[in-house]
């Protein structure tokens, strides 16, 4: 049976082109549109969809808006943001997923681009990702069988106290965070290093709102920043970030703009896990949430033959999208499996505080 969403947008150029797109895929019908967040509040109030592609910038009630009367009066809906690049737009879409959008496309700046095929691959991805992993985790909650796995290979034991938090998400991972981040403590004995996939412009956003919600600070990584413990360093968006050592035993950021994307990833997962290897750092404390795809399983493997980890992994039933965990769980690698809201103690126990 196919899914059933509803468009919502202004622009009827583009609810034209993203019906299109969306009844390409012999998995969903654009049932319905509506012209502004306020017709789709009356919408949704008496129909519901399976999911809901949504405008920022509308007007009578534009996409946040939207999203906080609906979590004001608990209407249920599977929303994925349409946004621009913008710094504002940017701002606003960050604190749409922090009220309950699965996550954002980004919206083409003219006719040629909305009929591209980079629009048509990003707005299905994001919806094909979301459905088929909510299906899988409806297959595991209805079977005891638990997915196949490899035999975990021989880790290295830490020799000190020295470590590194190192965390990897994608889709559903800008409000998986908040509800990470904010709950570490302020003196975690260790810094983080953070990949989240974005374009440049919304990570910058996104680490400002982690920043204002928690007691950790978190900041964009930039190229030669000092890594200090009870900070948070998160990967700019178009960039790749290693961490190198100093001559001196100090770990800096490097960002690196000119290899291109990795898979179509740009800050990539496995290319800061892969840096890790040369770092003085005692132990890697590897946490990986809710996004498609596998990237960091790479890395991380890599990185487990040459240096002592320790593998953290959000569970299915806690993922918007279960695929990230997934990979690196069936790799062997994992050594705690635990739900979105003890992600930040298990982090902290691993840890420790100075």
């Amino acid at each position: 049976m196919k899914k059933n969403i509803l468009v919502v947008d202004d622009s009827a150029l583009m609810r034209r082109v993203m019906c299109d797109i969306i009844n390409s895929d012999n998995k969903f019908q654009a049932t319905d549109y509506c012209r502004d967040g306020l017709e789709a509040y009356e919408r949704l109030k008496e129909k519901s969809y399976d999911g809901v592609i949504l405008d920022v910038n509308m007007p009578r009630m534009d996409g946040l808006q939207l999203l906080e009367r609906l979590q004001k009066e608990k209407i249920r809906a599977n929303v994925v943001m349409v946004s621009s690049l913008t710094s504002k737009d940017a701002d606003v879409t960050i604190l749409a997923m922090e009220r309950g959008a699965i996550d954002f496309v980004t919206k083409p700046t003219n006719i040629i681009e909305a009929k591209g095929e980079e629009f048509k691959k990003n707005l299905l991805g994001v919806l094909n990702a979301v459905f088929s992993s909510n299906s899988l985790v409806r297959r595991m909650n209805s079977t005891a069988k638990p997915a196949a796995r490899e035999e975990a290979p021989k880790r290295l034991k830490s020799t000190g106290k020295n470590k590194l938090v190192a965390l990897a998400c994608s889709t559903g991972g800008p409000k998986a965070l908040q509800s990470v981040i904010p709950k570490l403590p302020k003196n975690l004995d260790a810094p983080m290093v953070l990949v989240q996939h974005m374009p440049a412009g919304f990570t910058k956003s996104m680490a400002e709102r982690l920043n204002d919600l928690s007691e950790i600070t978190v900041q964009e990584g930039a190229d030669g920043d000092k890594l200090e413990k009870g900070h948070v360093y998160v990967a700019p968006g178009g960039k790749h970030m290693l961490v190198t050592r100093a001559a001196d035993g100090t770990h800096h950021i490097s960002l690196d703009d000119k290899t291109p994307a990795v898979g179509g990833l740009k800050p990539c997962a496995n290319i800061t896990y892969d840096s890790l290897t040369k770092t003085g750092y005692d132990e890697i404390i590897c946490v990986v949430l809710t996004g498609m795809g596998a990237d960091g399983t790479k890395g991380i493997m890599s990185l487990g033959r040459l240096k002592p980890i320790h593998v953290i992994a959000q569970n299915a039933e806690t993922c918007v999208v279960y695929g990230m965990p997934k990979a690196i769980y069936e790799a062997g690698m994992v050594d705690e499996v635990v739900p979105l809201e003890e992600v930040a103690r298990t982090i902290t126990k691993n840890v420790g505080v100075k």
